[in-house]
């Protein structure tokens, strides 16, 4: 037990910044983790993990690699760290939903928040979704805490749906639809741009595509 608590323990630690394992650090050093974790994300986003390396990083960074090691020992620290962020992220418009309100108001608050998401963390959509693809080896405790969290929302639409304020479905295959809707802005944007063409100039695609959705989904979910 005891070796255990030590491994898991080192474990932990190997994610963090280097510099982030002293009592305190200095602002000097919480900007250059910054400018690290920038540098990774667009490097992570356009590549993929496999397809990152730390020179890519270091390079983007504007500094050398054995500075950047110093704050962060490996590329999955940088990683890890970045996916911890993005998740909490990524899943405070689901946690915000609320059991007490109005459950179509709810519902299309969501979809709206997603969509901003996909509009304002493109980077971040695209670096998640090339994890999944490659079967989610590095962020299993996650998906883990994820699970959780839709389960729980999960039986909040089943209540509403039992209390007859909303069309009876599969509550997870409607999280699902929801995720792979507003996502699809963000993971195929270029696609997207490419078809509506001049359509698709500045942010009036996420305008339209929140009214198509709200028709799809907050319409389609009112009580028969």
């Amino acid at each position: 037990m005891f070796d255990f608590y030590l491994m898991e323990k080192r474990q932990r630690a190997l994610t963090l910044p280097r510099a982030a394992q002293t009592k305190r650090r200095t602002r000097i050093q919480l900007e250059k983790e910054e400018v690290i974790l920038e540098a990774a994300l667009e490097v992570f986003a356009n590549h993929g993990f496999r397809g990152a390396t730390i020179d890519q990083i270091a390079e983007q960074a504007g500094m050398s690699k054995p500075n950047l090691l110093y704050y962060f020992p490996t590329k999955e620290a940088i990683h890890r760290l970045l996916i911890d962020q993005i998740l909490d992220t990524w899943l405070d418009p689901l946690r915000e939903i609320d059991e007490t309100g109005e459950p179509l108001v709810e519902i299309k608050s969501y979809i709206r928040r997603k969509l901003e998401m996909a509009r304002d963390y493109p980077r971040e959509s695209r670096l998640f979704a090339n994890e999944i693809l490659q079967g989610a080896p590095r962020i299993q405790d996650e998906l883990n805490d994820l699970k959780n969290l839709v389960d729980e929302k999960a039986k909040v639409f089943k209540k509403w749906m039992d209390q007859g304020r909303m069309r009876k479905i599969d509550p997870y295959h409607m999280i699902f639809s929801i995720w792979s809707t507003t996502q699809h802005y963000a993971d195929f944007d270029v696609q997207v741009q490419a078809v509506l063409g001049k359509k698709a100039n500045g942010d009036g695609r996420f305008e339209d595509a929140a009214r198509y959705l709200d028709q799809l989904f907050v319409h389609g979910l009112k009580a028969d």
